[in-house]
């Protein structure tokens, strides 16, 4: 029990010195809270440094396709407790990017490693790795999960390749896009400034490309020209840390880190925002590459596109080819997928303007694309499809420029023979070639008469009449004997060196067996002038069945008859290592 004083026994002090108590308490009162405001001052402004020392780690996400060596450098360099480090490639795993999305994780910074070839992928310059990063995985992991995804929280973005940012347009737009504008109704002037609009917006440079996956990230770096290798990065972002790691990961471009990297053409950017003139572009792009779509609902989209300028279609051309390409079985089953196809199929304007624009494409190999999506698309049947392919090799063959890459294009059409039985469409006059391509050409229709005069072509002493020939005998081999013993005589007889060469690496691809042949090419390499075409015949060789020759002769007519090359091992000193071995 608490006892309670009775209130009787409670003395006060008299008026005076209660008086003095009260003022002295209301010193001391006054004194503290003179204090505490100076504290809250204080602490006020302490509030940045200590809150950010307090702030969680951050996520620094790498992707290492290539060199370690940025990824070490940073990892050493900055801070532990405020850092922290997820390698997203699982080596051995090719959907690695889809299980880091499906893991949750969130970056906060983004250094990618690794050979970029302006457009596709990053790269590995190892022969054995086997992780490799398309961009087209980027666009989906971006598309898909705009807020709360694994780019979600990105400040910063690294970009160690070669050309990541650079400003060049990858693609250009030919007369055909702004004729179709003219077509549709536009005037000279107007279909102009239109095709002006279009190349900006479909460019698609390197740069361009990484703000449209990067949306909204403040800081991008990366570089314009070429990189510097690995250990080289790696030691100038060394050298950077050493000066100091806050700048790091803070969402500011750092003109220190440029600075450091000035002799290398680093250049920082930011993400397209959405007041930028090429956010209505990326949510184009988004269109086709955003997950949260069903196969359905990217269709009804690419329908959409259709309904525009056929200019226009004709840059998504690459996107909606992928798209359909992509459909499994299964979404071409289901109701969904069906309707909205019979929906594209069914629009005949579209159709109309789309095979306008690809009679008219200047490019052969667009026209055929274009004509092969509408089969696709179901505005061609079997039939119609091979009208429009036959008109365009016909009209090919009579052009003047004819070349080695319409002999590739006619060749990779007719892969499985199934153009053989139309050649009676092919014009008279064409029939009759009077130059090598057009003789090509026809071969890779499958006439047996043209494809005579293109294997005669392979030993001609014109270098271009060699290269029509190369380009036809990649897709239709030689496997008569009797014709490479023709070709391997004829080639002894080209005077021209480099043709000579072109002519040996053609038949290299070969992979001869014919002993005949191979003896042939042999009694060739003494009599050969220069190093490269004795290398060419070493390399026919290598790739052959050289069992079949003599060994010891063949290592002794190498040995005898070789020229040194001036540029360290060769071919030569290949094959001769190879038949020394027991």
């Amino acid at each position: 029990m608490h006892s309670v004083l009775p209130l009787h026994s409670v003395t006060f002090p008299p008026s005076g010195r209660l008086l003095a108590a009260g003022m002295a308490t209301r010193r001391r009162h006054d004194r503290t809270l003179a204090w505490l405001m100076v504290a809250l001052a204080l602490a006020f402004i302490l509030i940045p440094a200590n809150a950010d020392a307090a702030s969680p780690q951050r996520t620094v996400c790498t992707i290492t396709v290539n060199s370690p060596d940025e990824k070490e450098a940073l990892r050493r360099y900055l801070p532990a407790d405020r850092f922290r480090f997820i390698e997203l490639v699982e080596r051995g795993r090719p959907d690695w990017l889809a299980s880091a999305r499906r893991q949750d994780v969130r970056c906060d910074v983004l250094v990618i490693s690794g050979h970029y070839d302006g457009g596709n992928e990053f790269f590995s310059d190892q022969i054995e790795a086997r992780e490799f990063l398309p961009v087209a995985e980027l666009e989906r992991a971006s598309c898909s999960e705009p807020d709360r995804g694994m780019f979600a929280n990105l400040k910063e973005v690294y970009l160690f390749g070669c050309n990541t940012l650079n400003p060049e347009a990858v693609r250009g737009t030919s007369g055909e896009i702004e004729r179709s504008l003219v077509r549709s109704g536009h005037s000279r002037g107007e279909a102009t400034r239109m095709t002006k609009v279009l190349a900006a917006r479909h460019g698609e440079s390197s740069r361009d490309r990484m703000r449209q996956i990067f949306a909204d990230v403040p800081a991008i770096y990366g570089f314009s020209s070429v990189a510097p290798v690995g250990p080289i990065a790696g030691r100038l972002l060394v050298q950077h840390l050493q000066g100091g790691a806050s700048e790091f990961g803070s969402g500011r471009a750092s003109g220190r880190l440029l600075g450091q990297f000035r002799a290398h053409a680093l250049v920082a950017t930011s993400g397209v925002s959405a007041s930028d003139p090429q956010a209505t572009y990326r949510s184009d792009i988004c269109g086709f590459a955003d997950d949260r779509r069903s196969a359905a609902q990217k269709l009804a989209f690419v329908h959409q596109v259709l309904g525009r300028e056929t200019a226009e279609v004709r840059l998504f051309l690459d996107r909606i080819e992928q798209l359909e390409a992509s459909l499994t079985a299964d979404d071409r089953n289901g109701a969904e997928v069906a309707l909205a196809l019979d929906a594209i199929a069914n629009d005949a304007d579209a159709r109309s303007r789309f095979m306008a624009f690809a009679r008219d494409a200047d490019q052969p190999a667009v026209r055929a694309r274009m004509v092969s999506l509408a089969h696709k698309l179901g505005w061609l049947d079997a039939e119609g499809r091979t009208a429009e392919l036959m008109a365009m090799i016909d009209a090919r063959l009579a052009a003047p420029d004819l070349g080695a890459a319409d002999v590739d294009l006619v060749c990779s059409l007719n892969h499985d023979h199934g153009l053989d039985a139309e050649i009676a469409r092919i014009g008279v006059a064409q029939r009759h070639p009077g130059s090598v391509a057009q003789a090509a050409v026809l071969a890779c229709l499958g006439d047996a008469d043209h494809r005579g005069r293109t294997l005669q072509a392979l030993t001609s002493q014109r270098d271009d009449d060699v290269r029509i020939a190369q380009v036809y005998l990649r897709h239709q081999p030689v496997d008569d004997a009797g014709d490479l013993r023709a070709i391997a005589d004829g080639i002894g007889r080209i005077r021209d060196a480099e043709t000579q060469v072109r002519a040996l690496n053609t038949l290299a691809s070969h992979r001869l067996s014919d002993p005949v042949t191979l003896e042939a090419l042999a009694r060739l390499f003494p009599s050969a002038e220069t190093v490269g075409v004795q290398s060419a015949i070493a390399g026919v060789l290598i790739r052959a069945d050289y069992a079949v020759l003599g060994r010891s002769e063949l290592l002794r007519t190498l040995t005898q008859h070789r020229l040194r090359s001036a540029g360290g091992e060769s071919l030569v000193d290949v094959l001769i290592r190879r038949l020394r071995q027991p």
